[in-house]
């Protein structure tokens, strides 16, 4: 950008002296003498042009040189203008209605007169012959000046200059193929809606190009840097980086819309620990205001409010829960963070965070009330069921439908002389049929009892007699349950030794 800054200021430096140099060809000359017709007193070793009615009307071929580029019958004062001020920065804003005489920067002897003349203006460069070494100059900068067009018609980025009005003045190679392709009428009629900017400032500014497509834009980014009278314009194109945006931009929105369906509050901050996003739930969850979570807080405001809330447990001490608040967000960076708050009002809540590219963090809050209370209420009624088996005398095992060993009772336990629960492996209805059958004297029944633990369809409940080893008989009653479950009771053995309580006395004293 610097290089291309530099030749631009080169070509504009390489114009004023080229135009300084050509008016040193020419003597002073007078204007029209009366009766003399507009026009006339052009001839072509003087550098004088005629404007009417706003347009060049007719320009000697010395003037054609200065003014090469321009188109006479669409140029008017403010190309000539633009053309001229880098020689002469105090031309006025609009076309004098008086003589006029200006002297160019750094060449006094080079005069620029503007004169009135009917209804024409005839505007005409006037100075002292050019010395050996002026010449040498000129040749070196039109060589300069030639070299720079080249490389300035090469850029594959449109550069153009333009005058007060946003008129376009020049433009290399590339602006003239954007013109061409979005369809405008002229290459000097702008294709970009822009402000300029104040004379010392730079501008950089998004814009669209202005097309006959309106539903597809060309975007590109557009500099602005003022130069005397004129302005310098450097656009880039951004087409790339929009769609970027945009189909980012849409995939925020749909993330956003699928996030305030989730029944998990969802809070994203980003690396400099603000809240980037959230959803609904997270209101409904820590009761927050929407206006305070609006407005970003940074990540220990959010926690802090939400413990003046009493949406998390209380800390100890305030210094401890800063410590606390340091801890977690450490964690949660490392994908490590996962705890369980039980509120003070009764609600459990599960806090998850997740680390995010580019050192953001999200934190999940999941309202799990509902799913702690159906495990305590499952862990109650496991633990009824239970103490009912327990109460019941006869010994009783239940095996699931794939053999395993899922209940025993307290009389099982004391009847086989043996713990399930407290066993580190799984006991399987063939560990259990293996177990009774060293107790018992030999019976048949044990590998029917084991093929039926293990079949599902066409189970009918049986019994049989047992005898164990001590003497002692009892009755073995196998029977289905739901699922391809089997439970088998053993009745008739010693009872069970239960403690008794002694007979409470009434006292009759008082």
């Amino acid at each position: 950008m610097k290089r291309l800054t530099l030749i631009l200021a080169l070509s504009i430096g390489c114009g004023a002296g080229l135009a300084a140099v050509l008016g040193c060809w020419v003597l002073n000359r007078p204007g029209l003498r009366p009766g003399e017709t507009p026009g006339a007193g052009i001839t072509e070793g003087h550098i004088a042009f005629l404007l009417r009615d706003g347009r060049i009307y007719n320009a000697s071929r010395a003037a054609q040189k200065i003014l090469a580029g321009l188109r006479f019958e669409d140029a008017g004062w403010d190309q000539v203008r633009a053309r001229l001020a880098p020689a002469f920065p105090d031309l006025p804003a609009q076309a004098p209605d008086r003589t006029l005489h200006l002297h160019a920067v750094d060449l006094p002897e080079t005069r620029l007169t503007i004169q009135p003349e009917a209804d024409f203006l005839r505007i005409e460069l006037t100075g002292r012959p050019p010395t050996a070494a002026e010449m040498v100059l000129f040749l070196l900068q039109s060589a300069e000046l030639d070299m720079l067009r080249v490389a300035m018609a090469s850029i594959p980025s449109p550069f153009w200059e333009s005058d007060a009005t946003g008129w376009v003045i020049w433009a290399n190679a590339a602006y003239q193929d954007l013109s061409e392709r979005a369809g405008s009428e002229a290459l000097e009629t702008p294709l970009f809606d822009l402000v300029l900017p104040e004379a010392s400032e730079t501008s950089r500014v998004r814009v669209s190009v202005r097309s006959n497509q309106p539903d597809a834009p060309a975007w590109y980014e557009v500099t602005t840097r003022n130069t005397n009278a004129t302005w310098l314009h450097h656009a880039v194109d951004i087409d790339a980086v929009v769609r970027a945006e945009t189909a980012q931009r849409n995939f925020v929105q749909t993330l956003t819309k699928t996030f305030a369906h989730l029944p998990i509050g969802l809070a994203i901050f980003d690396r400099d620990r603000q809240l980037a996003l959230f959803n609904p739930a997270l209101i409904d969850l820590t009761s927050l205001p929407a206006n305070f979570l609006s407005g970003r807080p940074n990540l220990l405001s959010f926690f802090d409010h939400m413990r003046e809330n009493r949406m998390m447990p209380e800390p100890k001490n305030y210094t401890g829960w800063r410590e606390q608040m340091a801890e977690l967000v450490a964690a949660a960076s490392d994908d490590r963070y996962s705890e369980t708050w039980s509120l003070p009002s009764g609600l459990t809540y599960k806090i998850t965070g997740r680390p995010h590219p580019d050192g953001a963090i999200a934190f999940l809050i999941e309202d799990i009330s509902a799913e702690i209370s159906l495990t305590r209420r499952f862990r109650a009624e496991m633990e009824l069921s239970q103490s009912v088996l327990d109460a019941i005398e006869d010994a009783v095992a239940v095996f699931s439908h794939l053999g395993v060993l899922t209940y025993c009772n307290a009389a099982y336990r004391e009847l086989w002389k043996t713990d399930p629960d407290s066993a580190f492996a799984e006991m399987t209805v063939l560990d259990a049929t293996r177990h009774w059958q060293m107790a018992c004297e030999p019976n048949p029944i044990w590998a029917d009892l084991r093929e039926f633990a293990l079949e599902s369809q066409d189970r009918a409940a049986w019994g049989a007699e047992l005898m164990l080893k001590t003497g002692q008989s009892m009755e073995c009653r196998v029977e289905p349950l739901v699922g391809g479950a089997t439970v088998v009771c053993f009745s008739g053995a010693a009872p069970r030794t239960i403690p008794k309580v002694q007979n409470l006395h009434l006292s009759t004293e008082g």
